[in-house]
């Protein structure tokens, strides 16, 4: 029997988890883990063999951090996937022997992802094209609400095979219903001021690229005119013009993204700042001003 699990994430994705599950169908013990979808997600999982569970979605770190250590998985390595991602026979090959051949100090494994946009691989244009999807979970764990970070107790192995994801596959209104939710969490994080403090020296020297990556993110929520420095990045600074005249509308969406971003967090703060003003009450004149006494002549 292999020796590694499978673990796919679902809301709604009747479309595309037939796909993602024939991908992996070599592989006997499957976990779609649902976020109580209202299409044919769960059914169509279940028709590939796949073990279905429910669970309400509260936020991504919670939802990964459930299926990985709380789901019946029969093996201690999991590749972990999305239902508009598609592993490539020569990754799953790759992941069997890591599986077989890992070290003890090997806990995780990067993998390359390759997006596609309008029939088109976007080459240069994406911003973190690599990502740990293949992990031992009782070495690893999940934090932050959105864009969550994997904790990882041990090394990280550069796979050298690939998966496609094909995130507008649902079309361009699924991509901004996604991407409306996905600037809500994000503005409700920076709004509360729970992003962690930036290192200068990790966002340019550490070692690691998603240590790396995520003190680049930080640094960038502190810079003004984000929308624009997002834009001039994906097109000029990752080479995305490279990918023809498709990176320019890709560029676009990213900086629109990061806009919302924007305009919400100041909503948000704007709106705590009355409510924190609401509570302290109207300012009255004995607030401001002392009242002196006055001598009183007596006759």
């Amino acid at each position: 029997m292999d020796k590694l699990s499978v673990l796919i994430l679902t809301k709604n994705e009747a479309l595309d988890i037939g796909g993602c599950l024939r991908a992996v169908s070599r592989l006997q013990d499957v976990h779609v883990l649902d976020s109580a979808s209202t299409d044919a997600t769960r059914e169509i999982a279940a028709a590939h063999g796949a073990t279905v569970t429910v669970r309400p979605f509260d936020n991504f770190a919670a939802q990964r951090n459930f299926g990985l250590h709380e789901l019946p998985l029969r093996n201690d390595w999991v590749l972990i996937l999305d239902a508009d991602e598609r592993a490539s026979p020569e990754l799953i090959e790759e992941s069997l022997a890591m599986v077989r051949q890992a070290p003890d100090n090997v806990a995780a494994g990067r993998i390359r992802r390759r997006d596609y946009w309008m029939g088109k691989h976007l080459k240069h244009s994406i911003i973190s094209p690599l990502s740990i999807r293949l992990v031992r979970r009782s070495r690893v764990h999940y934090e932050r609400d959105i864009n969550e970070v994997l904790v990882v107790d041990g090394d990280i192995a550069d796979m050298r095979h690939h998966f496609d994801h094909f995130s507008f596959s649902k079309g361009m209104s699924h991509w901004f219903d996604k991407h409306n939710l996905y600037s809500t969490m994000e503005a409700e994080l920076i709004a509360s001021r729970r992003v962690g403090k930036p290192s200068l020296a990790k966002a340019f020297f550490a070692r690691d690229p998603h240590e790396r990556r995520m003190h680049q993110k930080r640094l960038f929520y502190r810079m003004p005119g984000r929308p624009l420095l997002k834009f001039l990045y994906v097109l000029l600074f990752r080479g995305g013009c490279l990918d023809g005249p498709i990176s320019l509308h890709y560029a676009l969406l990213q900086s629109i993204y990061e806009y919302m971003i924007v305009l919400k967090t100041r909503e948000m703060r704007m709106a705590a700042d009355a409510a924190a003003a609401e509570a302290r009450g109207p300012v009255t004149d004995g607030d401001t001003h002392a009242v002196k006494s006055q001598p009183v002549e007596t006759r």
